[in-house]
């Protein structure tokens, strides 16, 4: 069982695990905004472009409630195209941002790279030195010399 918590904890404490929790969060806040924005100011917007009509209770009915007395016996069986055409906007607004933040993110590792080439390209070539036979070469000479 011991082993199982370590490798457990292992596991949770790796930097993409955490960094995948908190992606997750942030998204599931960002829904709960696009939510709200889908259905507090652009669904009232488009109902009140076509006519002043709410769109979220915009319903194909296929068949109507049943009442007995004051009392649903039996549900009303409803498309609910509104809800649907709201899941649309909500889909499409999320995949532009989405869209915006992985193009601003290519762009920033492209400009990134293009810094880091042309940095490469400016430095100064540094002078190339002796090589290990030449070094050699000047301490036998040196060595020859001092014998002498």
């Amino acid at each position: 069982m011991k082993k199982f918590v370590k490798e457990f904890r292992d596991f949770i404490m790796r930097g993409n695990v955490l960094d995948m929790a908190v992606g997750v969060i942030i998204a599931t806040a960002f829904s709960s905004i696009t939510t709200s924005l889908i259905n507090d100011v652009f669904m009232p917007f488009i109902g009140w472009i076509i006519g002043d009509i709410d769109l979220a209770a915009l319903n194909i009915e296929l068949s109507p409630a049943v009442m007995e007395g004051g009392e649903v016996v039996t549900e009303a069986v409803v498309i609910g195209i509104g809800t649907f055409i709201s899941a649309i906007i909500n889909f499409i607004l999320v995949a532009l941002v989405v869209f915006f933040i992985v193009k601003g993110f290519n762009k920033a590792h492209e400009m990134s790279e293009k810094k880091k080439k042309a940095e490469e390209a400016a430095a100064p070539a540094e002078p190339a030195g002796p090589t290990t036979e030449q070094l050699l070469a000047e301490i036998l000479e040196e060595l020859k010399s001092k014998n002498k």
